[in-house]
């Protein structure tokens, strides 16, 4: 990819929406670029966080980072849909220089192997301790014998 210039908008959402009404958002900014003629690059949720500091009442909120490439018009339509939508509760929208990063492998895919491998060490940890126990439930058991 060229070392042309290209935009991230970060907005964040109410904390009460649910994920479909996310996802209707995400789908719905991305329409609104390619109507501009501005090509989306990359858009990812990136979950429910706290906030720093109360938005309209809102402690926490729903990131979502949108990537995308176009003259820079396409950027007023983009926030001003935002502005106007009830469910934005903040947005920026910065130009990066460069090429576009690449993603690596797929971040829920990587968190699914970490959740496996916290599981498979609970797991394990507790078929120890169940050893341990019999072991030990073992000693007392010959002791009572003597």
């Amino acid at each position: 990819m060229s070392n042309q210039p290209y935009y991230e908008t970060m907005y964040i959402l109410r904390p009460d929406i649910p994920e479909e009404e996310v996802d209707a958002h995400i789908s719905k900014y991305s329409d609104i670029l390619n109507k501009t003629g501005a090509e989306v690059l990359d858009s990812q949720m990136r979950g429910k966080r706290r906030l720093a500091y109360s938005i309209a009442k809102h402690k926490e909120g729903i990131y979502v980072q949108l990537s995308h490439k176009g003259d820079g018009s396409h950027i007023e339509t983009l926030e001003k849909s935002m502005r106007l939508s009830e469910d934005v509760i903040r947005y920026l929208t910065v130009k990066q220089e460069g090429p576009f990063p690449v993603r690596k492998a797929n971040k829920a895919n990587d968190k699914n192997d970490k959740e496996k491998a916290k599981e498979n060490a609970h797991e394990k940890v507790a078929e120890e301790n169940k050893e341990k126990a019999k072991e030990i439930n073992e000693e007392k058991a010959l002791e009572e014998k003597k």
